[in-house]
């Protein structure tokens, strides 16, 4: 009888440590969950912060201003409208003509 409740109270013993294993484990997992819903929060916090500054910016007169510039092409009083083509190229044609020349033909131009 004696080892019937030995054997029965290591029985019991092990289902408890098994269940605080178990127990252990859920919170260990918890425990990194809870790790990576605070990094998420952390980066909503920097996103949110990020989209108020650039909130407060677009509210603000200079923001207004550069739109009004840049998208309506509108101008202050007293300033003046400098339309700039897009297709316009940087330096003068006959440079760039000269360039296309074979140099047999720039000797034959310097010279006659």
């Amino acid at each position: 009888m004696k080892k019937a409740g030995f054997i029965l109270i290591i029985v019991i013993l092990l289902l408890i440590i098994n269940g605080l294993f178990h127990s252990i484990y859920d919170l260990w997992q918890k425990q990194d969950l809870l790790t990576s819903a605070q990094n998420e929060l952390d980066a909503q916090r920097l996103k949110n912060s990020k989209l108020k500054a650039d909130l407060s910016y677009v509210q603000s007169q200079q923001f207004i201003d550069e739109e009004a510039r840049n998208k309506l092409f509108l101008a202050k009083p007293g300033e003046k409208d400098v339309i700039i083509p897009n297709n316009i190229t940087v330096g003068d044609k006959k440079s760039q003509n000269s360039d296309n020349i074979p140099n047999w033909q720039k000797w034959l131009n310097l010279l006659f």
